[in-house]
């Protein structure tokens, strides 16, 4: 693992509690079918009380201030837009949440969106963990299609650094939380 650099106090932080709960150090296949020493399971982070409150403290300082909802595709997305959302509420910053269906339900409230995203909303795209990207621009492509406009894509951690292009491509702002080299680790290691 290599050195790791001087972030602020918030990122190191989260970043300490990233490495005690979520990375794991072995031999793993990721999704894309490339092998790798390390696996990161940020649910781990996001789903403990003291892991989304470090989480929240750093996405609520990336978030521009026209932002009025937070979400991206379910799994990977739900407890960080949810927990953002509920924190940022007892910080005076109202963003509702949602989740983005793998695919479009045929009955009761039909599509992809499930919560309380409206039209027209300003929305911060998130997700636990990036490593390709192909996830978080499905849920750009569901939000554009329903009718709302994405103002940044945030993460827990960058693993593949591949992300910020494809952003950038959409005119959408990147910006991470963590990155891989964040973490004492290079992309797509």
């Amino acid at each position: 693992m290599a050195e790791l650099p001087t972030l602020d106090p918030a990122r190191s932080a989260l970043r300490a509690h990233v490495l005690q709960h979520a990375l794991k150090v072995g031999d793993f296949t990721l999704k894309s079918g490339a092998k790798s020493s390390w696996f990161l399971d940020t649910k781990q982070t996001a789903c403990r009380p003291d892991g989304i409150v470090l989480v929240a403290d750093v996405a609520l300082s990336l978030i521009p201030s026209s932002a009025t909802a937070i979400g991206g595709l379910t799994m990977g997305a739900d407890p960080v837009a949810f927990g953002i959302a509920a924190v940022g509420a007892t910080r005076g910053r109202a963003l509702r949440s949602f989740s983005v269906r793998k695919e479009a339900k045929d009955h009761g409230v039909t599509g992809r969106i499930a919560g309380a995203l409206q039209p027209g909303d300003k929305v911060v795209i998130t997700e636990d963990t990036v490593t390709r990207g192909t996830s978080i621009m499905e849920a750009v492509d569901a939000v554009i299609a329903f009718g709302a406009e994405p103002v940044l894509i945030t993460v827990i951690v960058d693993r593949g650094g591949t992300c910020a292009a494809m952003a950038a491509e959409r005119g959408i702002p990147f910006a991470p939380m963590l990155t891989a080299p964040d973490l004492g680790f290079g992309y797509g290691t």
